[in-house]
């Protein structure tokens, strides 16, 4: 099986040696995205909910550069550093799907990079 590098202006850079998202068969891998704004370099999270938006924007932008959407994703996974605002994520997290959403994990971590509140990463399948 082949795999293909994925990478865009419309999200942040990767910051490392990783890739914004790798193609494999019918699958698209996303590295974990930040609330980092792509035009300024600057997190925009004046609240989770602000930050949720952010992330998921970067997201959908990554993977409509593999050839897929958020409407394609079958498994996200939402890492935060307070748990205690999971509500107000999950409300920012309903605008983006509608009606079947996909699998997803959450979990609690002690920091992210750039002191981020949120990070999220994605598998999709190409297409649609």
């Amino acid at each position: 099986m082949e795999r293909r590098i994925v990478a865009t202006e419309n999200a942040p850079e990767a910051i490392g040696p990783y890739s914004q998202a790798v193609v494999a068969g019918d699958l698209v891998f996303t590295a974990g995205q930040i609330p980092l704004n792509p035009s300024t370099g600057e997190l925009e999270q004046d609240d989770i909910g602000v930050a949720a938006r952010r992330v998921l924007m970067n997201l959908d932008a990554v993977l409509r550069a593999a050839g897929s959407s958020l409407e394609r994703a079958v498994k996200l996974t939402v890492f935060m550093t307070d748990l205690r605002q999971f509500a107000r994520m999950n409300e920012v997290y309903a605008e983006f799907f509608n009606g079947n959403p996909p699998a997803r994990s959450a979990v609690q971590v002690d920091s992210l990079p750039g002191g981020a509140l949120i990070e999220i990463e994605a598998v999709a399948l190409l297409g649609g």
